[in-house]
This record gives C-alpha cells, sequence and structure tokens, in this order.
C-alpha cells in the first residue's frame, strides 16, 4: 500500500513533506522520489534513494537554489527539482527551540 503525504510509523502517522520545504539545517530521510522518468532517474542517480539522510545547508539570497548534504557531498537543486523529493524530517536545526 502507498501513501503518498504521509508515512505510517509504529507510534501513528508521520508527515512526509517535499524537500523544498525543509528549512536550514533540518534533516530528512527520503521516503519517496516522484516526477516523470527523465527527472526521478536523474534524482535517483545523485543518491536520493529511499531511506537516504539529507541535511539542508543553505539557500541562495532568493531562495532558489537550495544546497544540500547528500551521502557524503554537496549538491544543489532547483526549488522545482527539490519538490519531487519526499522526505521525513528527523531533525531539526541545532539551535531551533520549541
Amino acid at each position: 500500500m502507498k501513501t503518498v503525504g504521509s508515512l505510517t510509523h509504529q507510534n501513528g502517522s508521520i508527515q512526509a513533506c517535499s524537500l523544498d520545504e525543509l528549512g536550514i539545517g533540518c534533516q530528512g530521510q527520503v521516503v519517496e522520489v516522484n516526477g516523470d522518468h527523465r527527472v526521478r532517474r536523474r534524482l535517483l542517480e545523485m543518491g536520493f534513494c529511499n531511506g537516504a539522510s539529507i541535511t539542508v545547508i543553505r539557500r541562495a539570497p532568493l531562495g532558489d537554489p537550495i544546497e544540500f548534504e547528500l551521502r557524503g557531498y554537496h549538491l544543489s537543486l532547483r526549488s522545482d527539482q527539490a519538490r519531487y523529493v519526499r522526505v521525513v524530517q528527523i531533525s531539526k536545526p541545532p539551535n531551533d527551540i520549541d
């Protein structure tokens, strides 16, 4: 069973979001890669596979592109490309106070 937008976990439901929605310093885990065949294949070849951990490093001054750390290297994606990657947030920025 495939659920878009959420992922079932032992403790209930954990909400997934698109990669472009994560804030600077947040870490996430890839749960789904969408897009047409070419886009999806390109993202998978760059390492955006299910289970991969990713950290948002920074955003350009106008918000696009976004720099990520994935599998030990840094890469940048435009927001429209990052929207195809669905992630579950696994940690907030170190200085984020609730």
